[in-house]
């Protein structure tokens, strides 16, 4: 393998000469950032609280934790998806400066964090929603970032007159499918694109790692600590950190 200097110069004239670039981006993105990936050691799925305990990280955040044991579901997102007072970290900004450039067409992210938006970046295409917008699930009023965080009833509910559908965040749990618009959005993106950055995602979560596959250009380049099933099919592997990789170009 090369060194990785040479694998950053080469990185530097793949952007150079591409056309059209798009970034597909996972939980280690904003790890940086203070914000816990889902998988490593340190991550979220491996926090272990007493609160929660006898749940899966997976049921916590799925559609039956939220209909079903929708207290719980509410105090778990409260403690853990949080995402107020935390700010881009170097990937993000890069990110938005290679679109500011007319390099970078889009950003396709897995993340809710809304970290992307917050550097400056436009085209993102949140395949898992956002913890930065909540609705009612009964009459679809649109309700402010902080509304569930701030709400003094357990579990938040519509404030309409005669509407007591509950206040959920525009975010797609286990068992809900993802959002359209964001979808094809994403698929659009990379049809045209020239050039795939994957970075701080294991490749694991179903269907957003089908999205590698409509990737239609020639170059693909992956950062990501650990090994992961992408790395046979790219032009270049860095198993180094984002912000060691992206403070670089």
């Amino acid at each position: 393998m090369e060194n990785f200097e040479e694998r950053i110069n080469k990185l530097k004239e793949l952007i150079e000469e591409s056309k059209s670039i798009v970034f597909f981006g996972g939980a280690g993105v904003s790890t940086d950032s203070g914000i816990p990936d889902f998988r490593s050691k340190d991550g979220l799925y491996n926090q272990h609280d007493v609160n929660f305990e006898r749940y899966s990280p997976e049921y916590l955040l799925s559609h039956s934790c939220l209909y079903e044991n929708t207290k719980v579901f509410y105090e778990f997102y409260r403690q853990k998806l949080n995402v107020d007072g935390i700010n881009p970290n170097i990937t993000h900004y890069k990110l938005a400066e290679l679109e500011k450039k007319g390099k970078l067409d889009s950003v396709i992210t897995q993340n809710i964090d809304g970290l992307h938006q917050k550097a400056g970046s436009i085209k993102v295409y949140e395949v898992h929603g956002s913890t930065l917008r909540n609705y009612c699930d009964h009459c679809r009023k649109v309700y402010p970032s902080d509304f569930i965080f701030k709400s003094k009833e357990q579990v938040p509910h519509c404030t309409e007159s005669g509407c007591r559908g509950i206040v959920r965040p525009d975010v797609t749990l286990y068992e809900e499918g993802l959002p359209e618009d964001a979808w094809e959005g994403a698929i659009d993106s990379l049809n045209k694109a020239d050039l795939l950055i994957i970075g701080g995602t294991s490749g694991v979560v179903y269907p957003a790692n089908t999205l590698v596959k409509k990737f239609m250009g020639t170059n693909i380049v992956i950062v990501n600590k650990q090994e992961t099933a992408f790395d046979r099919i790219c032009t270049l592997v860095f198993h180094e950190g984002l912000s060691d990789v992206f403070s670089r170009i």
